[in-house]
């Protein structure tokens, strides 16, 4: 669904992301993982077209994405839940959600009951500012938001970063959910490693801006943990 091929990045003069080669399957999820500064925020925002790319091609659905601006990625199918979560602190839960909408067709401008079977609590809390929100609400906040395009694939980037852990089970029990009985695909970056192989199919490791490992999660072995992941 997602092929990246040979992706350069810079920030100045800085080479960031050195070859990158991602391939993210339909209907799996995906783990990017690395240690802190190695270039796995910068991947996705090449993707989704926050940073500019040197060199190199991102296809997604055979389309050349690099040719969409930034406004038209979320329209072919992308749903994206960026580090920090970045919702509007002064709109309610219901304004953030309505955020996405005119992406859709304007009959179906309306945001999908099944977010609310997903979190309940934002249909609880639909009138309440979304900075109002604890860590975790606001992460199911953003999630749903991303969920409102309907996208196809869903990036999320370190989801479980500063959530107490009953949600972060619960968020890794949404994930699985929307991956294997509503056939999302989803790429995301995490470094909990338990969670991880908890949610993931496959995994690619970044070092120093080079994609350096990857394949099915059974494969991500205590060497490569070692290698690249332990701090």
């Amino acid at each position: 669904m997602l092929e990246i091929q040979g992706l350069n990045q810079y920030y100045g003069q800085s080479h960031t992301l050195w070859d990158v080669e991602l391939k993210v399957n339909a209907g799996e999820c995906t783990v990017l993982m690395g240690r802190n500064g190695v270039g796995k925020t910068t991947l996705l925002q090449c993707i989704m077209g926050h940073q500019p790319v040197k060199s190199g091609s991102v296809q997604f659905k055979g389309e050349d994405l690099l040719k969409r601006s930034v406004e038209q990625r979320p329209r072919v199918g992308i749903g994206y839940v960026p580090q920090g979560r970045q919702i509007f602190p002064l709109l309610t839960v219901e304004e953030n959600l309505q955020i996405g909408l005119p992406v859709l067709p304007r009959g179906k401008r309306k945001v999908p009951d099944f977010i609310f079977d997903l979190f309940p609590v934002l249909g609880e809390m639909m009138k309440r500012r979304g900075g109002d929100l604890s860590g975790g609400q606001q992460q199911q906040l953003a999630i749903g938001r991303a969920l409102v395009v309907d996208p196809q694939l869903l990036i999320l980037d370190e989801p479980t970063e500063g959530i107490q852990p009953n949600v972060v089970q619960e968020i890794g029990d949404i994930i699985r959910r929307l991956n294997r009985e509503m056939n999302l695909t989803v790429l995301l970056v995490e470094q909990k490693l338990p969670f991880a192989r908890k949610v993931g199919d496959r995994f690619c490791i970044l070092d120093r801006g080079r994609a350096v490992a990857n394949g099915a999660m059974s494969d991500l072995d205590d060497q490569l943990v070692k290698e690249y992941l332990t701090v």
